[in-house]
């Protein structure tokens, strides 16, 4: 499947989305039960940098994909516009040999937070890699424009609440889905360029204008 990871990204990243970071740079884990969550006082910062073999112990349900090597996959570059914020970053979070970069991911993390609530989690880096197919695909280094990406319980449930086009168990609230637009492309195109990868979840919403992209099994709506 396109964008496989290797196994230590994953279980970088499968621990990763059981995290969630408040603004004062506590780390939580969302994954544990109420009676046993757990709270480190690491720092946002520290917590990117700890190695995945440390992080690995606190997993205890890991999947390994098979292994994919570095020039399967495109260059590991985006440029982002979060359309809520005005804030614009291009980044390339992966390097020719196939390693991610914590500080460029740190970054991502941080455009893609939840613009409701400020919250910042880690964004699952095979959505990432979904986003990054589709662009280059349709052949050229444009903007992404962030409808959502991350999206904080709170911020969901509400939109849950509203009526607008959210599910209680969001791929958002996971940091594994991402709205968008790409800059000159029509949402239709972009849709169609997402279909032929055959890649994760993919959904359009003409009259929004977005296409919705995540990290799940191929399916489309």
């Amino acid at each position: 499947m396109p964008g496989e990871l290797t196994l230590a990204h994953t279980v970088c990243y499968k621990v990763r989305s059981l995290i969630r970071i408040r603004e004062d740079g506590t780390v939580v884990c969302d994954g544990m039960n109420a009676s046993n969550q757990m709270n480190w006082d690491w720092t946002r910062r520290t917590l990117l940098k700890t190695s995945c073999a440390g992080l690995a112990l606190l997993g205890s349900r890991i999947v390994a994909p098979s292994i994919a090597s570095a020039d399967s996959l495109p260059e590991g570059r985006l440029s982002f516009y979060n359309v809520w914020t005005d804030e614009r970053l291009t980044v390339t979070y992966r390097n020719e040999a196939g390693g991610y970069d914590w500080d460029a991911l740190d970054e991502v993390n941080q455009i893609l937070r939840c613009h409701y609530t400020g919250e910042v989690a880690a964004i699952d880096v095979r959505v990432l890699e979904h986003v990054n197919l589709v662009q280059k695909k349709l052949g050229g280094e444009r903007e992404v424009y962030v409808i959502s990406g991350y999206r904080s319980p709170e911020y969901n449930a509400m939109l849950v609440r509203t009526g607008r086009r959210a599910v209680k168990n969001s791929l958002h609230v996971q940091g594994q889905a991402i709205d968008l637009q790409i800059a000159g492309v029509h949402p239709k195109v972009v849709r169609q360029a997402a279909l032929e990868l055959g890649y994760g979840g993919v959904g359009y919403y003409p009259r929004s204008k977005f296409v919705h992209l995540d990290s799940g099994p191929f399916r489309w709506w």
